[in-house]
């Protein structure tokens, strides 16, 4: 087998301030790609441009709001112009609204699935013809535990998640004879500063639940993302990779 080698590949990794965005973009940075994270806001764009340059790796940070079809737009606009069009594209941005059901608000409803699922679609057809014309292409979607699991006061991110995969599978079926591969990562429990914040009791029951017994490292999932951007992976399609530390098996 080949060593995992992505010189000569631009990456694309949407939300890659922080958490896991931030470490699959610095994954795969350190394999050779020419790795481009998106952030919200020009400050977390620069702090991406930042984090790369200390570790002397290749990429630039840049603005990019995925809930605004004109931002995605310009974004791919930008990167055409450069000549910088993504041979990987990881869909790791995302919000979350909880709210019970019978209190939840319509915007908190739309505002989630616009953002986390219309995205997608927009995020993958921005790149979708130069994936096909180039013959190759690796798309990475992280969707979470949830979708399969459920959760209470997430059914519009679980809705959100869901649709994430099913969209994987459909996509993956149709650019397969381009040799483009379409996946989902679904993470567990992992240690970010969301999960940080939960009340100590709730971690503590969450532990008792997971059989490796400890939350999962952001570089875990980076892992994951990795491997199925990867040649290694050139025969997994439309598959849903779940790292969750055996809280869920399927």
């Amino acid at each position: 087998q080949e060593p995992m080698d992505f010189s000569g590949e631009v990456a694309v990794v949407s939300g890659a301030s922080r958490g896991i965005g931030h470490a699959v973009l610095l994954d795969l940075a350190r394999q050779g790609a020419f790795a481009v994270g998106t952030a919200t806001t020009a400050a977390g764009a620069a702090s991406i441009g930042e984090a790369l340059r200390e570790q002397g790796l290749e990429g630039m940070g840049l603005v990019l709001d995925i809930s605004r079809a004109s931002s995605i737009d310009a974004f791919y606009r930008d990167l055409q112009a450069q000549d910088r069009m993504p041979g990987i594209l990881v869909n790791n941005a995302g919000i979350a609204r909880d709210n019970l059901f019978v209190r939840m608000k319509d915007d908190e409803w739309t505002s989630v699935l616009e953002t986390n699922l219309s995205s997608l679609y927009r995020m993958c057809r921005g790149c979708a013809r130069s994936m096909l014309k180039a013959r190759a292409g690796r798309i990475i979607n992280v969707s979470s535990i949830v979708a399969a699991l459920g959760n209470a006061g997430q059914s519009n991110y679980a809705a959100a998640k869901a649709g994430m995969e099913g969209f994987t599978r459909s996509l993956a079926r149709e650019l397969a004879a381009r040799n483009i591969t379409v996946n989902a990562v679904a993470p567990g429990f992992v240690d970010t500063d969301m999960t940080r914040e939960m009340p100590a009791e709730r971690r503590e029951e969450l532990l008792r639940q997971i059989p490796l017994g400890r939350m999962g490292g952001t570089d875990e999932v980076a892992a994951a993302v990795s491997f199925l951007a990867s040649s290694r992976a050139a025969y997994i399609t439309g598959q849903t990779l779940h790292v969750n530390g055996g809280l869920l098996m399927r």
